[in-house]
């Protein structure tokens, strides 16, 4: 293996010579003659100015000085930048990179000029015999080394155990080896067998970090072959020379380099294949990048922000003026500023758009106009960023980049109206309740205003969980045909969250998944069931919100979770580990926080709890006043959260439609899961657990609400590769066009009025109002006198379930004007109707269906007299949860929205739909789960001498009727509360269900027959 990787290097460009290791400096850890001949033959000036100062000893100094260099500054900075020498009057090169733009004949000789070098059996140390399998130079400068293991004797783990136990930067005792250390040795150090390569940046003994450098297998880690890519192609001299002189990145501590950041090979593979196919097809295209959490997307944003900032095509041309990278990870701001200001040693070519000195449109309409190579801005100054490059390519023919991270944000602004449109009727939902939205979403909702400019502009999104809508519009297409069930829109590059597993970067959250169902029973008045008739979808939520607050669900539901995660998360990792309860509302987290933390004081635990959620709650039966993220958390003093959830000695995080995307906080090892997760959503908040940190090995799942197959189907759809199931049915915008002219209620010649007015720079609002107005007044007309004959007619008659109808069609019509907007936006962006009218009755529908504000009313179900008898958790166990080495059954497409027709509402008895909710949700619960407690109140009873004296005197039924009786049940129900806490707060929150158990007691029970001896 050692003599065929030299061999072909050797035939490939680089220097290779049997028996060169003995020519090898180990005092300097150079290759001098290689340094020499360079700087003689790119740099004559400067060596005939050391030769004239120094005479004979000109190479020695001048390796001295390199190895000074390279110890204090690090390998790539001396490579990349020189080195300063008394006595000559400019820097020092000792190597030339591949500029950006085309290399005229003198950089082209320079670059010609490097000298790459492979040398075998390395003698690397004055103390030792150690022999390193292979070293690489670089103009004398060693930048990796090697070591190989054949598969048939050994593993790659064999070679890591190698460099963590016999290749010690610092041997105890010994002088340090300079070719082992940081920043002045080897950048990189890889591991090599016939099927694996690891690499590490940083050796440090039993410490020392290895990653996978393989290319991976079939959406998981290994490789489909051998090895040989590392030295085919990866070790390509003009790939190598790129890596070393674009990718890697220095890391700082303190301003000092305290290691390095090289490229995985999916990074690598994914941004040079980008930048190739970006230079082949110009300006204006899509690309979406599928990669998981724990690829590095940060570092793979900066090094493509970099490359396309400073792409050119072969006329030497550049292609982009500006790059725009939307994100909101703070992270990112520092990182790409140093990273691109490390490889250009020019400041200021990073914009940040943070609105801190004014403006954010004007800080951004600044940092275009003076010319910043890559401006950051975050989901909420986006659409300013894209009317702006829009505006700039329609009048400028300018060419930007837009990089679009997967960020999540609370949505407010100029763009909530275009959301709006974008948006399910499910996340419309968690908008209110203050949820947040993604850049898929943001991005689909403004390109949606398509504009010809967008020609010039180059779209690329970064995600781990594209939804079907991203992949239809960001998608590229396998094949050179149409579009089809056979060659539908997938990734341009993926990274997939089962390669990241296996690799290590990222935890499998559903190792320790467990189930717990919920039983419960409803009685109303105590056992009398109303037979007042309500809607029946209405009524089932209304009851199920109900049981959902009621404070003995959420109290079981509490001690749960707090002795779950004492026993199980908080012992983990030192005592740092922390978890997060995702509840399903915002007055739901307020409930938790505040039942939470009673139970935690009444229990001295000694950890602290902290609610996030957006926005005020109003909770009168909580508390008089509003609650927010900042009074329910005093703590906070007006800190970020996330910061004050890092320290001590905050340990559990209560969330409500907030940092269940997009939080990073790598000590998460527990999730208590109190709300219905479907599809991405089960994802992305589950996979806030997966983050890497030392000593983290496992995380836990308790889940409350959610079938454990449903969650299995969901992390399959991401687990190898996102896939469409079938294709978006374009004829859905026809066919609702249909269905919206048959409804009667506008004509043509509105639509196009409307229409003509929004396409005429020159109109006014009043003109705009003076056509779309009359026709919201007519069909709001309709709704009030409707709803004026259901309020006057009588119910059963014919004109109020005409009237029913008519108000039932409105809703669907509205419904439908929403659909179609949202539906043509989307198709309209990858087909073209051929007929105007589609577009004018969309321009008709964006200004119609926000007017038509109906006064829905909703049938309330009166509360107040329900009672929960009945309350039981039952852990189901652990699940085994194993994901399948395959694609999921694919993301939904559109279909046939807008198909939906006015449904009757089914009425039926509020008691049966007690009864049926209790019948779904009793499971196995059974008056048994009363037995312990009934028969230790008897027992608590039959010790009273004051009952006993009175039973002894009276009859079964004058003794039940005792004043005396229900004051000592309530003392026995107060001493039964420390065995059994929850039926006690019933009894004692209830008193007709206290008298009911003290009735069935002497009636049905042996107390009195037993107080008789």
């Amino acid at each position: 293996m050692e003599s065929e990787i030299c061999d072909y290097l050797g035939r490939s460009g680089w220097l290779y010579e049997e028996g060169s290791a003995s020519r090898y400096d180990v005092t300097l850890s150079l290759f001098p003659e290689d340094l020499l001949a360079w700087v003689r033959e790119c740099e004559p000036e400067a060596w005939e100015a050391l030769e004239k100062t120094h005479g004979g000893s000109a190479g020695a100094v001048l390796c001295q000085r390199v190895r000074d260099a390279l110890n204090t500054r690090g390998a790539l900075v001396v490579l990349r930048d020189g080195l300063d020498i008394i006595g000559l009057t400019k820097t020092l090169k000792i190597c030339q990179f591949r500029p950006a733009v085309t290399m005229n004949p003198h950089l082209r000789h320079r670059y010609d000029a490097n000298r790459l070098r492979v040398v075998r059996q390395v003698r690397y140390s004055a103390s030792n015999g150690n022999k390193l399998d292979l070293v690489l130079f670089l103009n004398g400068v060693p930048v990796a080394t090697v070591e190989l293991k054949s598969n048939y004797t050994q593993s790659v783990q064999d070679a890591v155990e190698q460099y963590c136990t016999d290749r010690l930067p610092k041997p105890p005792g010994r002088p340090a080896e300079p070719l082992l250390s940081v920043p002045g040795g080897a950048v990189v150090h890889f591991a090599v067998s016939n099927t694996d390569v690891m690499m590490c940046t940083h050796l440090d003994g039993a410490h020392s970090r290895f990653l996978p450098f393989n290319q991976g297998n079939e959406g998981g880690a290994g490789n489909p072959g051998t090895t040989a890519y590392l030295w085919r192609e990866v070790w390509q001299p003009d790939s190598w020379l790129d890596i070393l002189g674009r990718y890697v990145i220095p890391v700082k501590k303190k301003g000092k380099i305290s290691g390095w950041i090289f490229p995985r090979y999916h990074q690598l593979a994914a941004t040079r294949l980008l930048v190739s196919t970006i230079l082949e097809e110009g300006p204006g295209q899509r690309y979406l990048i599928q990669h998981s959490a724990g690829s590095g997307k940060t570092n793979s944003i900066a090094w493509t922000a970099h490359f396309l900032s400073d792409l050119h095509d072969v006329h030497n041309h550049k292609l982009f003026d500006t790059v725009i990278v939307v994100s909101d990870r703070t992270v990112l701001d520092r990182q790409l500023s140093e990273t691109i200001e490390s490889f250009e040693r020019t400041r200021g070519v990073v914009a940040s758009i943070s609105g801190n000195g004014g403006s954010k449109s004007q800080e951004l309409a600044a940092a275009l106009h003076t010319g910043k190579k890559i401006i950051i801005c975050t989901i909420q100054t986006f659409p300013f960023a894209l009317e702006e490059i829009r505006q700039l390519a329609a009048t400028e023919g300018k060419h930007f980049a837009v990089i679009a991270d997967e960020a999540h944000s609370s949505q407010t602004g100029t763009s909530a109206s275009k959301l709006k449109a974008a948006l399910s009727a499910g996340e419309l939902a968690e908008l209110a309740d203050g949820g947040e939205i993604s850049t898929e979403d943001l991005l689909a909702a403004e390109m949606a205003q398509r504009t010809a400019a967008d020609a010039g502009i180059s779209f690329i999104a970064f995600t781990a969980t594209p939804k079907a809508k991203t992949l239809e519009l960001f998608g590229r297409l396998p094949h050179p045909q149409p579009k089809g069930k056979d060659n539908k829109p997938e990734a341009f590059h993926v990274y997939s969250m089962r390669q990241a597993i296996e690799e290590g970067f990222i935890l499998d959250v559903l190792q320790n998944y467990v189930s717990w169902k919920q039983a419960f029973r409803l009685s109303q008045n105590g056992q009398i069931l109303d037979d007042t008739e309500v809607e029946a979808s209405e009524a089932k939520k209304a009851l199920m919100k109900w049981v959902r607050l009621h404070p003995t669900n959420i109290a079981a539901r509490v001690q749960i979770v707090v002795e779950h995660f004492r026993q199980n998360v908080q012992p983990l990792l030192g005592g740092k580990a922390r978890a997060m309860v995702v509840t399903a509302s915002r007055k739901e987290a307020v409930r938790w926080k505040l039942a939470m933390d009673r139970y935690v004081k009444e229990k001295h635990y000694p950890f602290g709890l902290l609610a996030a959620f957006s926005g005020e709650v109003d909770d009168p039966e909580s508390g008089p006043e509003p609650f927010t993220e900042s009074n329910i958390n005093p703590a906070l003093k007006g800190r970020d959260l996330r910061e004050v959830f890092a320290e001590d000695p905050w340990r559990i995080l209560i969330v409500a439609n907030k940092f269940q995307t997009g939080f990073d906080q790598p000590l998460l090892c527990g999730m208590y899961v109190d709300r219905k997760l479907g599809g991405i959503q089960a994802v992305q908040t589950l996979s806030r657990l997966n983050r890497c940190y030392p000593g983290k090995d496992m995380t836990f799942v308790v889940d409350f609400e959610n079938d454990p197959e449903d969650i299995l189907k969901a992390f399959q759809q991401y687990y190898t590769k996102a896939e469409l199931a079938d294709l978006s049915d374009p004829n859905c915008v026809v066919n609702l066009r249909h269905k919206l002219d048959d409804a009667g209620l506008y004509d043509q010649p509105e639509v196009d009025r409307v229409a003509h007015i929004l396409t005429n720079p020159k109109a006014s609002q009043q003109q705009l109002d003076a056509a779309i107005v009359p026709v919201s007044s007519r069909v709001l007309g309709r709704y009030r006198e409707a709803r004026k004959i259901i309020q006057d007619e009588p119910e059963g008659s014919q004109e109020r379930k005409e009237a029913k109808e008519l108000i039932d069609g409105l809703i669907q019509f509205r419904s439908d004007l929403a659909s179609y907007v949202r539906m043509y936006e989307f198709f309209s962006q990858m087909l073209n109707y051929g007929n105007p009218d589609y577009e004018k009755l969309y321009l008709f529908a964006k200004m119609l269906w926000p007017l038509l504000k109906f006064d829905r009313e909703r049938e309330t179900i009166d509360t107040t007299t329900l009672r929960l008898t009945h309350h039981r958790m039952k852990d189901l166990g652990k699940q085994k949860l194993g994901l399948k080495h395959e694609a999921g059954d694919g993301l939904e497409p559109i279909k046939e929205a807008g198909s939906g027709q006015p449904q009757d509402k089914v009425k039926v008895q509020l008691s049966r739909i007690i009864e049926a909710i209790n019948d779904l949700f009793e499971g196995d619960l059974t008056d048994g789960d009363k037995v312990a407690f009934v028969t230790g109140l008897e027992t608590k009873l039959a010790e009273s001498e004051k009952l006993r004296e009175q039973a002894k005197a009276n009859t079964r039924d004058q003794f039940a009727n005792s004043p005396d009786i229900q004051e000592e049940g309530l003392n026995a129900t107060i001493e039964l509360m420390k065995t059994h806490e929850k039926m006690g707060k019933q009894m004692l929150n209830n008193s007709s269900l206290l008298r009911a158990v003290i009735a069935a007691i002497v009636k049905q029970g042996g107390l009195w027959e037993g107080m008789q001896g």
